[in-house]
């Protein structure tokens, strides 16, 4: 781990240099070797693929973008008011363009920690907010939200933000463990902003995902552009269509690419030839959709709860804001810290850290 500390902005590092190429090794090994075949929808994203997710998000047919910031719009102050949050912590930031929404309605926010693999991005977003509200602090994180992280020191409440429905990337047993790893960064009393999009009609869901210009099938495409260049591989992306179709059993939209002709794929730096027979699939993301009732659940079980569920105006897309509650051992503890047992409860800490910030 390293810090880089410049004015009111610091980054800390968490991930090796070598580590996104150790886990891109590791995930096409195991995805491709395996049946059926698949690939983690996280290797989209290389210059070329962020620029066609940008693109995909103005597209008519996607809507989940429109959707959430619309409800950010909206529904900020009352969010800012629920959380009273001191500290802003967002995974998967990007460019931390919609969370600006929020930023803006939290007038006592004194530390902004967005968390991402990207340094860049990391960079550029803080340049940007530092020089719109010079006073706030970014402690920024180069790190994998899908594993356990521990939040640099900042006064509380803390709130975390989860937003673009990211969250339905993730398998039922990984967004379980995902919401578990959320809740351990929390004290009794912190808040997550989770976005989910909402089970509606097919049609809608499939055009999402299947566009008439067909940028969301290069962009499926892509990973394997991703694989050819980082990992010497030989795929011709042209011989794989773009298939987007929904699960009704497990209620996912699925993005699969589908070989158009018998192939025999090199991956020099795994030693690796991958056989594929015309018409089998590799499944390169699954994208969940939720109900209310669901996701309380969900969160219930990781020891959150559903405090507030905000929709856009055509019910597509929900924000929930989730409190956490307390654990026996929190309880046991906050008890004895108050007493003067231990060491110093959640309501000095957090005077602390305020005393510190001023």
């Amino acid at each position: 781990m390293s810090e880089f500390p410049t004015g009111d902005f610091r980054l800390t590092r968490t991930l090796d240099d070598d580590a996104a190429d150790a886990a891109l090794r590791a995930d096409v090994r195991e995805g491709l070797t395996g049946s059926p075949k698949s690939l983690p929808p996280k290797w989209f994203y290389d210059s070329r693929g962020s620029e066609l997710f940008e693109e995909i998000t103005r597209l008519p047919e996607y809507y989940p973008t429109r959707a959430e910031r619309e409800i950010l719009q909206e529904r900020a102050g009352e969010i800012a008011a629920v959380s009273g949050a001191r500290t802003l912590v967002e995974l998967g930031s990007g460019s931390s363009e919609k969370t600006r929404h929020l930023i803006e309605a939290l007038p006592a926010l004194d530390t902004y920690v967005p968390v991402d693999v990207s340094e860049s991005a990391l960079r550029g977003a803080a340049e940007v907010l530092l020089a719109d509200r010079p006073g706030l602090r970014v402690h920024a994180l180069v790190a994998d939200f899908t594993r356990p992280l521990a939040l640099p020191p900042s006064p509380g409440p803390r709130l975390v933000v989860f937003l673009g429905g990211t969250v339905g990337n993730l398998l039922p047993p990984e967004r379980a463990a995902f919401l578990r790893s959320v809740r351990a960064m929390l004290s009794p009393g912190d808040a997550l902003l989770m976005g989910t999009d909402l089970v509606k009609d097919e049609a809608v869901l499939v055009a999402a995902y299947d566009d008439a210009q067909g940028v969301t099938a290069e962009f499926n495409r892509n990973v394997l552009a991703v694989i050819d260049r980082e990992l010497g591989a030989d795929f011709h992306t042209a011989d794989f269509a773009h298939v987007a179709v929904w699960n009704r059993e497990h209620e996912w939209m699925e993005m699969r690419l589908r070989a158009r002709v018998d192939a025999l794929v090199k991956i020099r730096a795994l030693d690796l030839v991958v056989p594929f027979t015309a018409g089998e699939e590799i499944l390169t993301e699954i994208s969940a959709k939720f109900r209310q009732e669901g996701v309380r659940g969900e969160l219930a079980s990781a020891g959150l709860e559903l405090s507030q569920w905000w929709t856009d105006r055509e019910g597509r897309f929900a924000l929930s804001l989730s409190i956490a509650a307390a654990t026996a051992e929190e309880e046991v503890r906050d008890s004895g810290e108050v007493r003067g047992a231990g060491t110093p409860g959640r309501a000095n800490r957090e005077a602390q850290a305020s005393a510190t910030a001023d």
